[in-house]
């Protein structure tokens, strides 16, 4: 069967807007800041007039490797400041009404501020996805993030109900989630935080025996674990999913997968997540993950994406 391809928005959002984009370039706010961003996929030309561009509070500018470069600040811009995101709505569970995820940006060296504004379609998923198993099971779910960030996807699992088990490679993203934990609220929800690289952690859970309802992937392009082991996205995948499969319950709830910046048909990320999941029934999706410009009215895709969920 051809998989159909969606495209995942993310309509919720407050603090986060795509201003314009065009000429290799997008304009963003962060909260109460704006930033210009290299996007080469931004082909078209630029909707807004050069005063609202160069209103900016920093561009990002980029040097001839793949993702270093500097910020050259124009207005006064803190070193961190705090956005909040409130998950779609869904049934209240576990007296938290609403969910509401509040995190720290910042400026940092690889262009980044933080957070993947896309993502957060996923995280809407995810929650109604926990949120309606605990409805109706009232069991202990157990939720794998692996490559994990700043933890906001770890924080909308939690939120939600679950157990979490947060991994990554950078001690520093890990401090950064366990900061934006306690900003949120969510000191008492249940989480790991784990600083080890995904591939090897996995494949110590599998021999422990450990069992996760979902995983949530989001593996970059190329990385580095914290001794040094080396991931490349094409080469080091195929290895992580089969490690994954290993450690899925006998009736899991969701596996996530998002790749970026690589030239990957979403087709073939649905592929392999099919590979994963053969025989275990459930529904498989695929497609890109875009962002719905302010301007026009323009879609940027950020990511490909493939997701598989209970039914």
């Amino acid at each position: 069967m051809v998989p159909e391809i969606h495209l995942l928005s993310s309509p919720h959002w407050k603090d986060y807007e795509l201003l314009d984009s065009g000429d290799g370039l997008k304009l963003e706010r962060f909260g109460p800041y704006a930033f210009v961003r290299p996007e080469v996929q931004a082909l078209w030309t630029r909707s807004l007039p050069a005063s609202s561009w160069d209103s900016a509070h920093a561009v990002f500018q980029p040097t001839g490797e793949e993702s270093g470069g500097h910020w050259s600040f124009k207005k006064k811009v803190p070193e961190t400041w705090e956005m909040a995101y409130d998950l779609a709505p869904q049934p209240p569970l576990l007296k938290r009404e609403g969910g509401r995820l509040r995190f720290t940006a910042m400026t940092t060296p690889g262009r980044h501020l933080g957070v993947f504004p896309e993502c957060a379609a996923h995280w809407d998923w995810m929650g109604g996805k926990i949120k309606n198993e605990k409805q109706k099971s009232k069991k202990e779910i157990q939720i794998l993030n692996l490559f994990g960030y700043t933890g906001l996807a770890t924080l909308a699992c939690a939120v939600s109900g679950a157990k979490v088990t947060h991994v990554d490679a950078s001690k520093k993203s890990v401090t950064w989630a366990r900061e934006n934990q306690s900003l949120s609220g969510l000191a008492d929800c249940p989480i790991r935080w784990i600083v080890d690289d995904a591939l090897k952690f996995v494949e110590r859970e599998a021999r422990r025996g450990v069992k996760y309802d979902g995983i949530y992937l989001d593996p970059p392009k190329f990385g580095r674990g914290p001794k040094g082991e080396v991931w490349e996205v094409y080469k080091s995948l195929p290895d992580l999913l089969k490690a994954c499969r290993d450690v899925l319950s006998d009736h899991p709830l969701f596996v996530t997968l998002t790749i970026y910046a690589v030239k990957l048909p979403a087709v073939h990320v649905h592929t392999a997540l099919a590979e994963m999941m053969k025989s275990l029934g459930g529904e498989l999706e695929c497609g890109e993950l875009v962002t719905v410009e302010k301007s026009a009215g323009r879609l940027l895709s950020q990511a490909v994406y493939a997701r598989w969920g209970k039914v």
